[in-house]
């Protein structure tokens, strides 16, 4: 019994054959293409690939990757991979694999994968959010992805930073979709190296927080802050039983001492205790949850 997923990111493109217990049969990877056509033929080769090392062909392909198709004209919008906005993704995938293909954004597979067996098992909603190069973030209730009439849920990354505090984030920073001050432009681990200034990575600036230089522990100190802010406005509509961090930045292991008690003062509640926990799978999620879009089939 084998499924096959594909993550289709923005720096590679990852397919994998996964068993009933959610282990890898095979998995193979190569650098995204960044063209359109190009990216479809990428996935068409590693999904036979893969299919090869497991020894079996699947009757359907689920793919997670960014942006999402429109429900009412199938074309992808809100893509940071901007070659895929406005056009047929989902479908042009179908078409070269010659199979049928469900399309998931690459945060909802993160959530679906973590909530299935990861750091959300057991729990009835869970909000995992991706804070990495971009960000997204994806819902999951009573096991199943919460996805809206307009296939919008958990577009996180491009709500305005809440409660702006003046100075360098009010008006904010202009985004790639055209909006200001989006929360991906504070959280991502671009957002929280450009935050900082000076041309330092992401890693660094937390490596020399931890070695007391203040510039960079203020700079951790702000970024807490600003994601905790984000998380209370989720607390407040959505009141997730566990919150799962998964991308470049949620490997930083401050994230998980600090934010509960920093979220709490935001939220509209007079106690508030929910886990904030990294993503159990890593950066195995999304191709784990892209796997998880269909149902298992027997091996052919």
């Amino acid at each position: 019994m084998i499924r096959i997923g594909v993550d289709f990111g923005g720096t590679k493109i990852e397919a994998a054959a996964l068993d009933a217990a959610g282990r890898f049969v095979a998995r193979v990877r190569a650098p995204s293409p960044r063209d359109y056509e190009a990216g479809l033929e990428a996935v068409r080769a590693l999904v036979e690939e893969a299919e090869r090392q497991a020894g079996v062909r699947v009757a359907a392909v689920g793919v997670g990757g960014p942006g999402s198709p429109s429900p009412r004209t199938g074309l992808m919008r809100n893509a940071n991979s901007t070659e895929l906005n406005g056009r047929p993704f989902p479908a042009d995938l179908a078409r070269t694999l010659g199979r049928p293909v469900r399309y998931a954004n690459d945060a909802n597979c993160l959530a679906l994968s973590e909530a299935t067996d990861g750091a959300g098992q057991g729990a009835r909603i869970v909000f995992a959010v991706i804070i990495g190069t971009g960000c997204g973030a994806g819902i999951v209730v009573d096991g199943g992805l919460l996805e809206g009439g307009n296939a919008l849920s958990g577009e996180w990354g491009h709500m305005p930073l809440p409660w702006p505090q003046g100075g360098a984030e009010h008006p904010g920073p202009a985004c790639w979709c055209g909006r200001r001050n989006c929360m991906e432009l504070w959280v991502s681990g671009a957002g929280f190296a450009r935050a900082h200034g000076g041309g330092v990575s992401a890693q660094a600036i937390v490596e020399r927080a931890r070695l007391g230089e203040a510039d960079a522990a203020a700079a951790l100190d702000a970024y807490v802050d600003r994601l905790a802010r984000g998380l209370a406005v989720i607390a407040d509509v959505l009141d997730p039983d566990v919150v799962v961090l998964g991308g470049g930045m949620s490997n930083v292991d401050e994230l998980y001492e600090r934010l509960p008690a920093a979220i709490a003062p935001y939220v509209f509640t007079d106690a508030y205790e929910v886990p904030v926990r990294r993503a159990r799978h890593g950066d195995s999620s999304g191709v784990r949850g892209a796997a998880w879009l269909w149902p298992l089939e027997p091996e052919r």
